[in-house]
């Protein structure tokens, strides 16, 4: 059995799945404001292995939402999972976070758009078709009335996550369509993905892989006075 730790914790949500053989046994996730992941995820992971009667041990890989997301979100998440994978020498798969929330949207036509909520007006993003092929490189894009443009050739454009709400009254075609309902991305959807990246060797390197910021870490400091 090849039993895989998926963890997410790229945006608000900290979220954790436990799987085997590409099937899901149980998920654990919460999404807070003031982000709780230091505190929460090693006991969401204690408990998603408690619960599947499993242990460290018995852990084939773990996978992590790598990118790009919060920079605190990220740097907890990766700096745990590169120590869980060294102390256990298993290997470590990295997902990318856009895709993760691409993947919560099941549609027979159309592109999906996932939006990470980058400040102001600006969202990390990029298109994948319905196979969750990637269309677009992932990017920063400061959002206004003529973002997307070359998405109007398609019937139907679905935006989604924490980035999308703010881009519904400057987003304003026709084929657009904001699914509101789908806010951060998950670990229920890295299962799929870790698995075929586990069957196909695709791994990373635990001593040198960095989280994908996509942006410069910024930290705001006060002015004199």
């Amino acid at each position: 059995m090849i039993t895989i730790l998926n963890i997410e914790t790229a945006t608000k949500n900290c979220s954790v799945s436990l799987s085997v053989d590409g099937k899901i046994e149980k998920l654990v996730e919460i999404a807070e404001e003031n982000f709780s992941h230091a505190e929460k995820l090693h006991v969401f992971i204690e408990g998603v292995l408690k619960q599947c009667n499993k242990s460290l041990k018995d852990l084939a890989a773990i996978a992590i939402s790598q990118g790009p997301g919060s920079y605190t979100g990220l740097r907890i998440g990766v700096s745990s999972v590169k120590g869980l994978c060294y102390g256990l020498s298993i290997p470590m798969i990295a997902i990318d976070t856009l895709e993760v929330l691409a993947r919560s949207v099941v549609k027979e036509s159309g592109v999906i758009v996932p939006m990470i909520d980058a400040r102001r007006m600006e969202v990390f993003s990029c298109v994948f078709d319905k196979e969750y092929n990637q269309l677009t490189p992932i990017e920063a894009v400061v959002v206004d009335e003529n973002s997307f443009e070359s998405l109007y050739q398609y019937d139907k454009v679905y935006f989604i996550g924490d980035g999308a709400s703010k881009c519904k009254s400057v987003l304003t075609k026709d084929n657009f369509v904001f699914l509101d309902d789908i806010i951060y991305p998950s670990a229920r959807e890295m299962v799929e993905v870790s698995y075929q990246k586990y069957v196909n060797k695709d791994f990373v390197d635990v001593a040198y892989f960095e989280p994908f910021y996509l942006k410069d870490f910024v930290m705001a400091t006060k002015k004199n006075k």
